[in-house]
Order: C-alpha cells, then structure tokens, then sequence
C-alpha cells in the first residue's frame, strides 16, 4: 500500500510538471508536498543545492517557492554543518523570472492580498541572500530573466555558461524592473544598466562575465564536473570557493558586435535625463550610422510602455543611490502600484498581449511619452494608501549579526 501511495504520487506530480501550471496555483488543490517539489534540495558533504523545479513554466517563481527559499536557506545558514550553498534549475532555464500568468489571473480576479504575498515572499528571500553569512554560487545554466536574475545576482557566485540568456524584459508588459534590479542594474559599467532595464534586450553568458554581472564562465557542458567538484569540498571559505571555479571557469570574449562593445555610445545616449531625450539622441546616432543596434534598440523602446520607461529609468537611476533593502522596500511600492494601483491596467493589457491573446498589440494607457505625467510617474514610486505597510525586512537583525 505504501508503494502504491509513492506511485500514485508520482503520477499526480508528472501530471502537474507536464500541465506546466497554466492554471494559477492558486486554483490548484496541491497538498505541501507537490508545492515543495517547486524546489528540490540536493545534499553532499557540506554543501546543500536548492534546484528550481517547474521545468514547464521554466521555472517561473511562486510564492510558495519564496517561502520554501526563505526556509531552506535560514536553517543552511545556522546549520554549522554547512559550509557552503549552490542554487540552479531544472531543465532548460535557469529562472524565468516570476509567475507573471498567475499574477495576472490573480489581478483581474480581485486577489490583491494573494500579489502582496507573492512580492513579499520573493523580496525577502532576495534581502536573505543579499546577506547571506555563507558563501553561495548561482549557476546560470539557461534563460535567467526578471525575477531569476533577482534571486541569484546578490549571491556571492554567479557562473555564466554559453547556453544562458540574461535579461529584465519588464517594460515589455507593462511592468518595471523589480526583484532587486534597480539595485544591480545600477552598478553596471557606465550606462549599461539603464539600457537593459529601459529595453530588456539580451546578454549572453559571456558579456555577463565581461560587465561583472556573472563572476565566472564555463561550457554548459562542463557544469557537472563542476558542481561535481564543488560538491567534494569541505568548507565555508569563501576563497576556497571561488578557488574550485576559478580550475573550472574559462575565458570568454562577448561578440564584436554586442552591446558590451558600446560602452561609449551608450553613456552618450543613455545618460540623458529623460526618455525622450535618449530617444532622440538613438535616432540622431541611428541617422548617422546606419547600424541595426540602434534601430532595433529604438523599436524596443517604441514597443514598451510609455508610462514603465520613465518608472524605470528613475527606479534604476534612484537605486544608484540606494542599498539593496532600500531599492527592495522602494520595489515592493512600485510593484504594488503596477498590479493593484490604479495604473495596474497597463500590467494586464502588456501580458495579454505578449503571453495570453498572443497578439503583439498591446494598447498602452497613457498611449505616447508626452502624455505621461510626473505625477502619474510619482504616484508609481508612492505607498498604495497612507495606511498600506511597507516591506518589512529585518535590516537591523541582519546588520548586527
């Protein structure tokens, strides 16, 4: 009987990867166990792995997976058994970012307590491993965008491979960059960080490495004599770590014509003050090179939201400024303004169009760059109501520790 029940089990959990959670989980009568399935653990010696496991949503975060984080990594911090801490993802993706179907249902269900849960989860888990006591490393080993590069970036560790795709596409649905962004965008060489937060254009694992955003870089194929290596040490050295990547990692050059190459021209464009002045000075560069980064960087930002562009280009540039936990606290404001606030309309109207209704035609509201307001981009950065709580992260207990 007890086999039957482990069989059965098994079928119900194959069931659920393979139906990929189109449905929001929160329609799902999952027990605790097939939620804890979302991230498996893998132990040996003194390491512990915690392994990203919706291989169908490509790994998309929950809530639940916030908590389950949150959880594994603060008993492997006090676990003096423990020296070290590795995160990676099932299947072909490293992390997708968040839920961002399941978030929609939940908006247009009326379900603001169930989105206030889910940022919150997954910022505290965010601040945890930005001060994390032990040292951590993230392998990269896929698509690692949005709410995946939040969840990983403020490691100690990042391993970029030749399979992985970075990117913050928020603007795309009518979103901000979040996660933690405005923090790590921020203090990317010159003006590279507002470029990938306006556009949400692709890094590869190489110009990772090469802007610092990745600290090391190998061949996806050799990730298991990796982690195979790492997981034979026993230790909570930081340097004994980064010892181990460094016999595995190799040297990876970003491509010619990439934008790592464009340093220059990026602080030319996109140190401006607003978004309409870097658009002019894209079309003026476009006008007098003829060069197909500048026209397609320009039709990214012509397809964004007008109204998330200016919101982040002062999210990333306020997070210049900020600490992390001040950026996350700032983030959870913004966030909740872009899914319950009043200009939540423009979340819903970017992911139908881009992942629901697939058409490609989202009708922005407001419409143009002129027509957004500094009030409207004010209100954005403000609390819900006088009244709505901000983040809670426990800054003084893990500044004193």
């Amino acid at each position: 009987m007890h086999n039957a029940k482990g069989l059965l089990g098994r079928i119900v959990r194959d069931k659920l990867w393979r139906f990929g959670y189109r449905r929001s989980l929160c329609s799902l009568k999952l027990t605790s166990e097939d939620l804890d399935y979302q991230v498996l653990v893998e132990g040996s010696g003194c390491s512990r792995t915690a392994i990203l496991n919706r291989p169908p949503a490509l790994n998309a975060l929950t809530t639940h997976m916030g908590y389950r984080l949150q959880k594994l990594y603060k008993n492997w911090e006090e676990d003096p058994n423990i020296g070290f801490v590795m995160m990676k993802g099932s299947g072909r993706a490293f992390c997708a970012g968040g839920d961002i179907v399941s978030l929609y249902h939940l908006r247009t269900r009326g379900s603001p307590d169930a989105i206030r849960e889910f940022f919150s989860s997954l910022y505290s888990f965010i601040y945890l491993l930005g001060t994390y006591l032990k040292p951590h490393v993230a392998i990269l080993n896929g698509v690692t965008m949005g709410g995946g590069t939040g969840v990983s970036i403020p490691g100690t560790f990042r391993v970029a491979t030749d399979r992985t795709i970075f990117a913050t596409p928020e603007t795309i649905i009518g979103f901000h960059p979040d996660a933690g962004a405005s923090f790590n965008l921020s203090h990317l060489p010159g003006r590279l960080g507002e470029y990938l937060g306006l556009t949400g254009l692709k890094l590869s694992g190489a110009e990772m490495l090469a802007c610092g955003l990745a600290t090391h870089y190998i061949r996806s194929e050799e990730v298991p004599v990796m982690e195979e290596q790492l997981k034979k040490l026993l230790t909570d050295d930081p340097s004994v770590v980064e010892s181990c990547l460094e016999k595995c990692a190799e040297v990876a050059h970003p491509e010619k014509t990439g934008v790592i190459r464009r340093i220059d021209l990026l602080e030319k464009c996109f140190s401006h003050d607003t978004v309409e002045e870097i658009i002019d000075s894209l079309e003026i560069e476009a006008s007098r090179r003829k060069d197909t980064w500048c026209i397609t960087t320009l039709r990214r930002l012509k397809e964004s939201s007008p109204l998330s562009l200016k919101v982040a280009l002062r999210s990333i540039r306020e997070g210049r400024l900020q600490t992390l936990d001040q950026c996350l606290i700032r983030e959870y404001r913004m966030s909740l303004q872009g899914l319950i606030g009043p200009m939540s309309g423009n979340f819903c109207e970017g992911v139908r169009a881009r992942l629901i209704d697939k058409d490609e035609a989202p009708k922005w509201d407001p419409p143009s760059l002129e027509k957004v307001s500094e009030d409207m981009v004010d209100d954005y950065f403000c609390a819900l109501t006088p009244t709505e709580p901000d983040l809670d992260l426990p800054v003084k207990l893990r500044e004193s520790i």
